[in-house]
């Protein structure tokens, strides 16, 4: 803790650091609050032996935070090549930001019942914002058709594993038969959704997670956000709070860009199908030894909830699959 605190010290140029607490965090990096002469931060650092570089995920931040769009701060960050880099790790240090990011509290809790009034809106503008950021600058910003990305995956993963998944079979034939012709291509987050945001009682606060942003469709963001295993045990399809309509035409005033319902069920379709592969593929890791983990052995319960989940999104489309 000691060595920690003095190599956050000399990251954000403090006196001193203080109140150094760990927090939950994802499987692949370690998050830490702590306060630098007074002032209230953030460390997000890649565990040992995880060499991916935040330097993307910083640049990205750096610009959606010029142009306006909910983010924390970024202070300072630093790479996993830089012999000069006290953490000896990639970091970012980002301004705290006070709210609540646990799903179940957000959708159930009299206290957000408020916020989930204005969520909706909230989401839609800061994605109209975000969308509009210009991703150019942002060197390295990957771009991937994720149908073929997905579909290389899945074949790798039954190769390795022995398993078959029909449902995601089909689910690969409808998205192939259906793709939407989009020529749009902006900035998009890549996992925008209840849990990476940070919420207060008078609605959305800030967008983290940023390690998945991509140049692509701005469609995407809004199919992911109303995936059902996102909607944490909801009716409602939009992130468990509102309504398809309502998110459709806040981001099309906001934006001034008209959207296509069935474009963005597309997406939805394929972001069920993407978790469903990458709950596999969190489960492999721990089945073939890379990473043993209770919590990466139980994901793969997952599996089955997305095949079910698929089924549910595709209900009375599936005339639409080429071949039949």
């Amino acid at each position: 803790m000691d060595e920690l605190s003095e190599a956050l010290a000399r990251v954000v140029g403090a006196t001193g650091v203080s109140e150094l607490t760990r927090l939950s965090g994802g499987a692949s990096r370690e998050t830490w609050r702590f306060e630098a002469d007074g002032r209230r931060l953030v460390l997000q650092r890649q565990r040992s032996g995880d060499v991916r570089d935040m330097g993307i995920e910083a640049a990205v931040l750096r610009a959606a935070f010029d142009a306006g769009v909910r983010v924390p701060e970024l202070v300072a960050s630093g790479s996993h090549n830089d012999p000069d880099n006290p953490l000896r790790a990639s970091f970012m240090v980002l301004e705290h930001v006070d709210g609540e990011t646990i799903a179940r509290k957000l959708l159930r809790d009299e206290r957000f019942g408020a916020a989930r009034e204005v969520l909706v809106r909230d989401m839609a503008r800061t994605l109209a914002a975000l969308h509009a950021v210009d991703p150019s600058p942002i060197d390295g910003l990957p771009s991937i058709d994720q149908v073929a990305q997905y579909r290389a995956t899945l074949d790798d993963l039954n190769s390795r594993l022995g398993q078959a998944h029909p449902t995601f079979e089909l689910a690969f034939r409808w998205l192939e038969a259906n793709r939407p012709s989009s020529t749009r291509r902006t900035l998009v987050h890549g996992d925008f959704r209840l849990g990476n945001l940070m919420v207060d009682e008078g609605g959305l606060r800030a967008v983290l997670d940023w390690e998945l942003a991509h140049v692509g469709d701005p469609m995407e963001d809004l199919g992911w956000l109303c995936v059902r295993a996102w909607r944490f045990g909801s009716s409602h399809p939009v992130a468990g709070i509102g309504e398809y309509d309502s998110l459709l035409a806040e981001y099309r005033e906001a934006s001034g860009v008209d959207v296509d319902r069935d474009v963005v069920r597309w997406w939805e379709v394929l972001g069920t199908l993407k978790w469903g592969i990458m709950c596999m593929l969190q489960t492999s890791a721990h089945l073939t030894g890379m990473s043993r983990s209770h919590e990466l052995a139980a994901i793969g319960r997952r599996v089955c909830e997305n095949e079910y989940d698929l089924f549910l999104a595709l209900d009375g489309h599936w005339n639409s699959i080429g071949g039949r």
